[in-house]
């Protein structure tokens, strides 16, 4: 660690090359000079050597470090289809950590073309935390202030932008309390689910965990430290909010919160017609008294899918459920979550029973459940740990991620699930609506133009070195049909964690608000540091982007 004293800059014989300074120099005067004139000399700079930015960054007086050897984690990702190796990794304590090293960067002008991207649990798919000869900021190693919860009219609780959100559901618990929205996994940290939406069963009454913040501390592309809400910088608010790491790296986080139940009753039903599963779905999405959590998925080709059913389930009528079978056909889940306390069991069940009575569910399909509030939330480790233990944790993840209309969903399943995928599927496919009126529109997120559309994540697995249905290169190949379907077919499909290879493609992604998208990056970014993964702009904004 180089010592943060005045004169720590040339401590342990780390002095920076005169050639370094000079080109810093020189090219912070070119940089500021050009600031007003369309950023057009940036081709005439010469770029500085990697391993020379590298070695002037070493000169920072900061409390973490750089990690320039041993960095294989930094070039993969749970979607484990790209690995791009980073020139270094910086392993930050502070929030200044970031900002130096940042503001260090941006500094150096154009000539630097050192891209800068932030990693949180590495759980993107398709390379978006990497950054192949650039810098990742180990967000893990943050260590902010502790987790702090504050009660009140409007309770909330502070947290880093590192932390994981199993850490602050145990913590805030403790208080009675807990965040609104969640993500079906919760060992993803704060910075990165806010960086997309972070949606979930939650979502068509909360909204997505983005919908749930009070105040954001964000570090933009210049390096500065900035304190935001919607109520002051709230462009810049606004725009980190589902904004892909573009304008700035979430460090801090205010999150609403609201009291906490201890028990949960879970909740499975089957359909066979999928009409009559997205009416039921839309029909208790659209009551105020209804279900917590409502989620559903699709069963492709599963005879005797009750035999197979989690353990954790027991029908209502184990002898009805017994002589129900499946014949192969593609069937729907619907899954829904009721909270309570112990003492409020007897109006939970009337209430279940009240809503089950509506629906249309395949009757000897009916599966119930009651566990702890923590143990449903945190319900996908627990098959992590299964597959971890199988080997099968660390595979290719080709997921594919869509929000469709719900004027056009029933095209897409006739579609995609009755020709594309009408014998198999490589691992769960969830679909579930939700209502855009209770979702915020400021945000940077695009969704489609519709008062409901629906969630349809196709969460596939590759085995490794398989050349059949299994492969990666199948499953990509059946995700690229997917996605020439709708795109023929002239659908209004906006994709979730969205990839695109192409400015072009992006542009069409924002729509109509693709300028103010460029605009915030041109205000927050300019030199286009951060986020390069995503491949949305490769090169400094200028006002001819």
């Amino acid at each position: 660690m180089v010592s943060s004293k005045p004169g720590g800059f040339y401590e342990q014989g780390r002095f920076p090359s005169i050639k370094i300074l000079i080109l810093v120099l020189l090219n912070s005067i070119l940089h500021k000079a050009n600031s007003g004139s369309n950023n057009s000399a940036s081709n005439s700079l010469v770029p500085f050597p990697p391993h020379e930015i590298l070695s002037s960054l070493q000169t920072l007086p900061l409390h973490g470090h750089f990690s320039l050897r041993d960095n294989e984690d930094a070039a993969k990702d749970f979607g484990n289809i790209h690995h791009f190796p980073p020139l270094a990794v910086l392993h930050p304590k502070t929030v200044s950590d970031i900002s130096l090293t940042i503001k260090h960067v941006f500094e150096m002008g154009f000539a630097s073309q050192l891209k800068i991207a932030a990693r949180g649990h590495g759980h993107s798919l398709q390379g978006q935390a990497q950054v192949h000869g650039g810098l990742v900021i180990n967000m893990e190693s943050l260590q902010g202030p502790e987790i702090k919860v504050y009660n009140g009219e409007l309770p909330y609780v502070d947290v880093s932008g590192g932390e994981l959100w199993i850490n602050i559901l145990h913590e805030t618990l403790k208080h009675g309390l807990a965040p609104k929205s969640w993500t079906d996994y919760l060992h993803l940290t704060v910075g990165g689910t806010l960086s997309n939406a972070g949606i979930s069963g939650q979502a068509f009454k909360h909204g997505p965990q983005i919908n749930n913040i009070f105040q954001l501390e964000v570090i933009t592309g210049k390096g500065e430290v900035v304190t935001c809400s919607g109520n002051r910088n709230a462009d810049l608010f606004y725009g980190v909010l589902g904004g892909l790491g573009q304008f700035g790296i979430i460090t801090r986080a205010r999150i609403s919160l609201e009291p906490a139940p201890m028990m949960v009753k879970w909740i499975r039903v089957l359909y066979s017609e999928f009409s009559t599963f997205t009416m039921d779905q839309e029909y208790l999405i659209s009551l105020n008294n209804t279900f917590d959590y409502i989620e559903g998925f699709v069963i492709i080709n599963r005879t005797g899918i009750l035999n197979n059913w989690r353990s954790s389930f027991d029908p209502k009528n184990p002898l009805q459920a017994s002589q129900f079978s499946s014949d192969g056909k593609t069937l729907y889940c619907l899954e829904m979550a009721k909270y309570f306390n112990p003492d409020e069991a007897e109006a939970m069940n009337q209430s279940v029973d009240q809503l089950l009575s509506k629906l249309s569910y395949i009757p000897s399909t009916l599966f119930l459940s009651e566990v702890s509030y923590v143990e449903f939330l945190d319900r996908v480790h627990v098959s992590e740990n299964k597959l971890r233990a199988q080997g099968l944790w660390e595979v290719p993840h080709p997921w594919l991620n869509l929000l469709i209309p719900r004027s056009e969903i029933h095209d897409f399943a006739e579609e995609v699930f009755g020709n594309i995928l009408k014998d198999t599927s490589n691992g769960p496919i969830l679909i579930y609506p939700v209502n855009q009126t209770r979702w915020n529109s400021r945000p940077s997120l695009v969704t489609p133009e519709e008062d409901v559309f629906y969630l349809v994540a196709l969460l596939s697995s590759a085995l490794p070195n398989s050349t059949g249905a299994d492969s990666l290169e199948h499953i990509l190949a059946q995700n690229n049909k997917i996605i020439d379907f709708y795109t023929g077919a002239q659908l209004r499909v906006k994709q979730y964690l969205p990839h695109y290879s192409t400015q072009e493609e992006w542009q069409v992604h924002f729509g109509s608000r693709w300028e103010a998208f460029v605009e915030r990056k041109r205000a927050y970014d300019p030199l286009a540091l951060l986020a390069p993964g995503h491949r949305i702009f490769q090169k400094a904004v200028s006002s001819s982007c």
